[in-house]
């Protein structure tokens, strides 16, 4: 069976704000199978927002357990995010789930991955999914030559530039501000 996968997740910190985007395509193969898939997520009553990109299932449950770790301990987002990465890694099950998350509140944005990666994006940008390079490209541009611009506006605007680039992305945007 084909896995549904691709898109493009992204999350910027600029100007005192994070938002965080995602496009609402997924694909089976080279078809599109669905264009309005909802991959931004509020967790701990908004505070924290995530993004997946990979396998649809996957990351639903990536996201159920890293909501037990955010309530294990105490909404504290690091921490939830390392042992998720911990659990990910080691566990037999989780290690073969193919997704990844952006996960964000209101100081910090972090990547985690399958192979216990917790990235925290040196520039404040970090994107996931196929069209991932597109979007961070033209964030990072947006951040350097519009810096009037807020951090919602660069997501839209960023992933609007990558569903134009890239086959797997789509303009069908949800984008979060956290809170």
């Amino acid at each position: 069976m084909t896995k549904i996968k691709s898109t493009t997740v992204l999350a910027v910190k600029h100007n005192g704000g994070i938002a965080i985007g995602a496009d609402g395509q997924a694909t089976m193969g080279n078809t599109v199978a669905k264009s309005n898939v909802k991959k931004i997520r509020k967790l701990q009553e908004g505070k924290i927002v995530t993004g997946f990109a990979g396998s649809t299932a996957d990351a639903f449950t990536l996201l159920e357990r890293f909501d037990e770790k955010l309530n294990a301990y105490g909404g504290n987002m690091k921490r939830a995010a390392i042992e998720l990465a911990k659990d990910w890694r080691m566990d037999r099950y989780l290690r073969r789930l193919e997704s990844m998350l952006i996960v964000a509140d209101k100081e910090d944005i972090l990547i985690l991955s399958g192979t216990g990666d917790v990235l925290e994006p040196d520039n404040g940008i970090a994107a996931i999914g196929s069209g991932s390079m597109y979007a961070q490209a033209a964030a990072q541009a947006l951040v350097k030559h519009a810096p009037e611009l807020d951090s919602y506006k660069i997501v839209e605007e960023s992933l609007k530039i990558a569903a134009d680039i890239c086959i797997y992305t789509n303009s069908n945007l949800i984008i979060e501000r956290i809170s």
